[in-house]
């Protein structure tokens, strides 16, 4: 064999060997610029778990790393992701809900704004205007939210009503209250609920909505008017709110919402007054709408429809890959087909109006036919409330639910709880 003949085979596979270095370090760039995400959230109960995942999938398949970091329960999750923004080692996303909750840190500039993703998705005609005010802050748009919940449905058991001989959905509180009478009456647990602080907020603004009205309920909540907090209608409010406590089980102290939840999918217990992230309970335990449970957004036609729901911030960054990571989260977790699969499997509703929920529940259904009319959706209690507010607020509404607090003894400490 000459040299001719010898060179090129050694030349060809120092051509390819080549190749193959460069084709490997192209397959290590291209890997490397994949946006890399790590996304902090406290969904961390099954049905939440499982719809996460849905936007971890639309993440990947948009060429995304998500990297996921779920820490059980909503305080401790916040309190994990001001801290690591605040030592510099922030995530790439953090979940907060859409309230006051986020607002220092606005103040403080350790966030970045979606400002390019929110007006190219129209996000100020397609979301509600409560999220809008909290989000978006001098004219900029700090947080993605992905739902909107309701935090105050009615929640029954069918089983538990049939076997008390309630064959009518309650719609007045008067109703409601014989409803829990006659569930009580029957040997069944009234109203499943959850001893915790936040749960008693909820319970107490059930209260406020039904019983109240959207008027009474701004005056009290928005304006902080001491003149509507001290009135007989308020105290009307409170002890509808105390009365509640009447027909809540032994066990009812530190109890997990979705335990109580499952006290009516069980059958063991009739009402639940939750959130409809709830609704995510009954499906994981593979129960219908309307079959199984019912679910009553407000217990009259004008009862104001109360929304907030999660939103995820975005700490200060200026490397581009870490940038390009937030802008694809913000753009997969508000994809049409994200939303719904998400929020099909949440128990809440899309943030954008425009997606289609026609294939969606019978209660998601009755909660998007309420936001057709704008003046029906008013934000929950923190949209307008201070954490410390809200903190004080607790205080007083979970003294007076667990001890014999005088009625108008709560409402001085209300007042004073939300003083500016």
């Amino acid at each position: 064999m000459d040299k001719h003949t010898t060179g090129a085979p050694r030349r060809a596979g120092t051509l390819l060997a080549a190749l193959a270095l460069a084709l490997g370090a192209a397959g290590a760039a291209h890997a490397a610029a994949a946006p890399k995400a790590e996304v902090m959230h406290w969904w961390t109960s099954s049905s939440e778990s499982a719809a996460v995942r849905k936007f971890a999938e639309a993440y990947r398949a948009a060429g995304g790393v998500w990297g996921d970091t779920a820490i059980a329960g909503a305080d401790q999750a916040k309190a994990v992701a001001i801290n690591r923004i605040v030592g510099g080692n922030p995530p790439t996303a953090a979940q907060f809900n859409t309230t006051k909750q986020f607002r220092d840190l606005i103040d403080q500039g350790s966030l970045n704004n979606v400002d390019d993703i929110a007006v190219r998705d129209r996000w100020d005609q397609l979301m509600p205007q409560p999220v809008l005010d909290v989000i978006k802050v001098k004219g900029h748009f700090y947080a993605a939210p992905v739902d909107i919940h309701m935090s105050t449905w009615i929640w029954y058991s069918k089983a538990a009503f049939k076997k008390a001989g309630i064959d009518k959905e309650p719609a007045t509180p008067d109703e409601l209250f014989a409803a829990l009478d006659k569930l009580k009456a029957a040997g069944l647990v009234g109203l499943a609920h959850g001893g915790q602080p936040w749960q008693e907020n909820i319970l107490f603004q059930a209260m406020l909505a039904n019983v109240g009205g959207k008027e009474l309920y701004l005056q009290v909540l928005r304006d902080r008017n001491p003149k509507a907090i001290n009135s007989e209608a308020f105290k009307k409010v409170l002890l509808a709110f105390k009365r509640l406590q009447g027909y809540v089980d032994a066990g009812s102290p530190n109890r997990n919402w979705n335990d109580a939840t499952a006290m009516l999918i069980s059958g063991k217990a009739g009402v639940q007054i939750m959130g409809d992230w709830a609704k995510g309970e009954f499906a994981a335990a593979r129960q219908t709408a309307g079959k199984d449970f019912g679910c009553i957004p407000g217990l009259g036609p004008n009862v104001p429809y109360l929304i907030q729901g999660d939103a995820f911030v975005f700490p200060k960054t200026s490397q581009p890959d870490a940038v390009r990571a937030q802008k694809l989260l913000a753009t997969t977790m508000l994809a049409p087909g994200a939303q719904l699969e998400f929020n099909k499997i949440k128990g809440s509703l899309p943030i954008l109006s425009n997606v289609d929920t026609s294939s969606m529940d019978v209660c998601a259904q009755a909660g998007m036919a309420i936001l057709k009319d704008k003046t029906r959706a008013v934000g929950m209690i923190e949209v307008f409330l201070t954490p410390d507010q809200n903190g004080a607020l607790q205080d007083v509404l979970t003294t007076f639910w667990n001890t014999r607090m005088p009625v108008e003894k709560a409402q001085k400490g209300i007042a004073s709880a939300l003083q500016d």
